[in-house]
């Protein structure tokens, strides 16, 4: 395991690093089902630019960019994220990408959105955590109601892809609402 900052039964996360722009990373915002639901995929993106954000992210307050890594195999299988954190209002926005496709539809969205909750409220002390995702993602609408996110509203005809304008729901989760949401299913 190359050092671990959360780790469940089937993945860790670690920070990103450069070498991971060597890797699969940068395909995965080029292929377009991949990035169906994102605003990837509108222009190419590289290695270099892969680079970059890495680096960004690396040290920045605003955002908590980690790899979510298979433990079986060492391989960096995509990036969870709180990112826009508002120290202030003391929230943040949850973001996903699984990018093996071998990985799809087996939990790992669940761990890393696990994992990556608890650390948000507990070690980093944020009162609220939400997202936003087209309407048609309903990956990513079923995550968020998993765990116990309430839909707060509708942007309408926000995001634009593949020609035409979607709709964008919007989620929200409180503090409060995870760690009773959390001991209800310990039961």
């Amino acid at each position: 395991m190359k050092n671990p900052l959360l780790k469940s039964k089937n993945i860790y996360l670690r920070a990103l690093v450069p070498e991971d722009a060597n890797g699969n990373y940068p395909a995965w915002l080029n292929d377009e089902k991949i990035s169906a639901y994102n605003s990837h995929h509108t222009f190419g993106y590289t290695k270099e630019q892969a680079l970059e954000y890495i680096n960004s992210s690396i040290g920045s307050r605003a955002n908590l960019i980690l790899a979510i890594t298979d433990i079986e195999s060492n391989r960096h299988i995509g990036n969870v994220a709180l990112q826009n954190i508002n120290w202030i209002n003391r929230s943040a926005e949850f973001a996903i990408l699984i990018g093996e496709s071998d990985f799809h539809k087996k939990g790992v969205g669940k761990e890393a959105m696990s994992l990556i909750l608890d650390h948000g409220f507990s070690a980093l002390n944020l009162h609220r955590i939400y997202c936003g995702t087209p309407v048609e993602n309903s990956s990513m609408r079923s995550l968020a109601q998993f765990f116990n996110m309430r839909e707060e509203g509708l942007r309408k005809e926000a995001f634009y892809k593949n020609s035409s304008y979607h709709d964008i729901v919007e989620y929200g989760l409180l503090r409060g609402e995870y760690y009773e949401h959390k001991n209800r299913q310990l039961g």
